[in-house]
């Protein structure tokens, strides 16, 4: 007759140990998955919110040059820079007024706060000459 075999107690303790490692290392992919789309969703909304801006930042009043900023939300502000732009600085020479509007979109706490950068040129015409 066969003698009928089991696992042992260390075998059984291996296994187990085994299997809360691999169920630790499953759980922090899944937290870092988490986390990352977070971020994505975080960065998503903080270029909704500069498009919106930027979209509509000289339609009320005259575009000028200077540093404005303010709050979208409980959660979001932002610092929008206009400077004057020449297209000299690029090599070219452009007959026209345009501004660099360069807007930095912040949120987080403030000890861990994070912020998106966008840039971009706005033309608002000829250059009058006198």
């Amino acid at each position: 007759m066969r003698r009928a075999r089991g696992f042992s107690l260390l075998e059984v303790v291996a296994a187990t140990l085994l299997l809360a490692i691999a169920f630790a290392a499953l759980l922090k992919v899944a937290g870092g998955s988490i986390q990352l789309t977070r971020n994505a969703d975080d960065h998503s909304q903080a270029a909704l919110w500069a498009r919106s801006l930027l979209d509509t930042v000289d339609i009320t009043t005259p575009l000028q040059p200077g540093h404005t900023e303010g709050r979208f939300d409980a959660n979001y502000r932002w610092r929008l820079a206009v400077t004057p732009w020449s297209g000299a600085q690029a090599g070219q020479n452009i007959p026209m007024r345009v501004m660099k509007l360069d807007l930095d979109v912040i949120w987080g706490p403030r000890l861990h706060e994070r912020s998106a950068h966008f840039s971009t040129l706005r033309v608002l015409g000829p250059v009058k000459t006198s």
